[in-house]
């Protein structure tokens, strides 16, 4: 199987609704109607690539910026949807470009298109998305060799000059409210009994001193929707996704993790200390995960049907921290 632009799974966590994360605000959550067919989308791949012609095409989950279209399941095409999208997909080709040559991970390599419309191609990454069910279902050797992949990733992505990202086209990560707000927003839709871990969590989040690692470039989006792990193999083959990847505090770059599992989190830190010589806060960590969370609740609190979900993350997060 491969995975790229995949379907949420029934049970998801607030990171299953990450692709919204500093885009979806501008709609008021709603996304705005695709001026895109998959019929015409296919006449633009096959005027660019005749050989394509007896291929099967298929129109993936729709991004804000972008449509893609996945092409025998070894193709993905994108069409940004607006000028904006447009602006986004350039970044990410410069990106993704400074990435792969900084980093020995697989990610997409892009190459764009500016005629008849603009559109980007790369290979499909061969593999499926990683959740928890899964993650526990891996023995302990699969789930180190997990830990150390990622460690190594973390280290040679935050090892790119910020100043070489900047001029690839990253942006600053989207920075979250600060503690009032954030619990002004949750009052209507948090439970009572995790108000108390919402106070403690905002209380943490009020005092916490910068970053000591200041700001670098970074994934900041390290869950399991965005991996293409070979099942079968117990191996992960690449990541992908970079869409909120940017300059922002480096532990926050670790906390996305946990949406698969803690122990994950573990062995990617380890291993990434081994590697740098430098030492993860796993505290600073772990709040920064709570925080993460109440934080995705307080951004969607006025949206119903996303609810739900986001409260549940929370909680299992309580039951993780006690």
């Amino acid at each position: 199987m491969t995975a790229e632009f995949p379907a949420f799974p029934d049970r998801y966590f607030p990171e299953s609704l990450n692709a919204l994360k500093g885009r979806r605000h501008c709609f008021g959550g709603t996304m705005p109607a695709s001026p895109f067919e998959l019929s015409s989308l296919t006449e633009v791949i096959i005027g660019r690539f005749p050989g394509l012609e007896n291929a099967s095409f298929r129109l993936l989950a729709e991004g804000w910026d972008s449509v893609a279209v996945d092409v025998d399941d070894r193709i993905i095409f994108k069409f940004p949807r607006h000028e904006r999208g447009e602006a986004a997909l350039r970044r990410e080709v410069n990106i993704l470009g400074l990435v792969g040559a900084n980093v020995d991970m697989r990610v997409p390599s892009l190459t764009l298109f500016e005629s008849p419309v603009v559109f980007s191609r790369h290979d499909k990454i061969a593999g499926d998305h990683l959740v928890t069910a899964q993650y526990e279902a891996l023995d302990d050797a699969a789930r180190q060799a997990l830990g150390e992949a990622m460690g190594h990733f973390y280290a040679q992505l935050h090892n790119i000059d910020p100043a070489d990202a900047v001029a690839a086209g990253a942006l600053p990560v989207e920075t979250w409210l600060d503690a009032d707000e954030i619990l002004r927003r949750i009052r209507p839709v948090l439970p009572e009994t995790l108000w108390p871990f919402a106070e403690a969590i905002m209380a943490g989040w009020r005092d916490l001193d910068p970053d000591p690692y200041g700001t670098i470039y970074g994934f900041f989006d390290g869950h399991g929707w965005n991996m293409a792990f070979d099942h079968a193999a117990g191996r992960l083959n690449g990541v992908y996704d970079f869409a909120d990847s940017g300059l922002g505090p480096l532990h926050q770059d670790f906390l996305y993790s946990n949406l698969i599992s803690a122990d994950l989190t573990a062995r990617i830190i380890a291993a990434y200390e081994r590697e740098t010589g430098r030492h993860i806060d796993r505290e600073r960590v772990d709040l920064l995960t709570g925080t993460h969370r109440l934080w995705e609740l307080a951004m969607e609190a006025h949206l119903p049907a996303h609810i739900d979900a986001l409260v549940e993350a929370i909680a299992l997060w309580t039951e993780r921290t006690r």
